[in-house]
């Protein structure tokens, strides 16, 4: 279990994301057409997994938009964004903010959440995905990972970023 906070107030998470290192969980997660993704779908890909509680508010619409436009320039990298919204409220969004570089996945069915231990176990917000950042390279291993301490704050882009270099 992870403790961190909103505005101030603890909140906890049912886990502990992965270790740096350590190969990334399977997942299984839904895009906006309903049909579903795996983690094979991304092999041999770098691969940033911008997790956040719902894209309908600030902090995470901003982790939506600055990973979008970091996105562009990474070689052989893909960004997906991962919330427990429904696969049409991502797609809004994005359609909305035009950002067509990163992917949109929701966990609305799946266990993504607890598998990465980032599902918040208590709180006005229990059941939704706390804000982390894990970042893998091309292998599936594990190079960086951001269990961000406030909900209320930007993850650390510029780490995230960096280890991909």
């Amino acid at each position: 279990m992870s403790t961190i906070t909103l505005k101030g107030n603890a909140v906890n998470t049912t886990g502990e994301l992965p270790a740096v290192g350590s190969q990334l969980k399977d997942f299984t997660l839904v895009k906006d057409d309903l049909s579903e993704k795996s983690l094979s779908d991304y092999k041999g890909k770098k691969l940033v997994l911008n997790i956040f509680p719902s894209i309908d508010t600030g902090i995470c619409a901003a982790s939506a938009r600055k990973f979008n436009e970091e996105a562009s320039s990474l070689d052989n990298t893909v960004v997906v964004n991962v919330s427990k919204d429904l696969p049409f409220a991502l797609k809004r969004f994005c359609a909305a903010e035009g950002l067509n570089n990163v992917e949109n996945l929701s966990d609305f069915r799946g266990s993504f959440g607890a598998d990465y231990g980032v599902t918040i176990a208590d709180s006005g917000m229990k059941g939704l995905l706390s804000r982390a950042v894990v970042v893998a390279n091309e292998e599936g291993q594990i190079v960086y990972t951001e269990q961000v301490p406030e909900i209320a704050q930007e993850p650390n882009y510029e780490a995230a970023l960096s280890a991909l270099k």
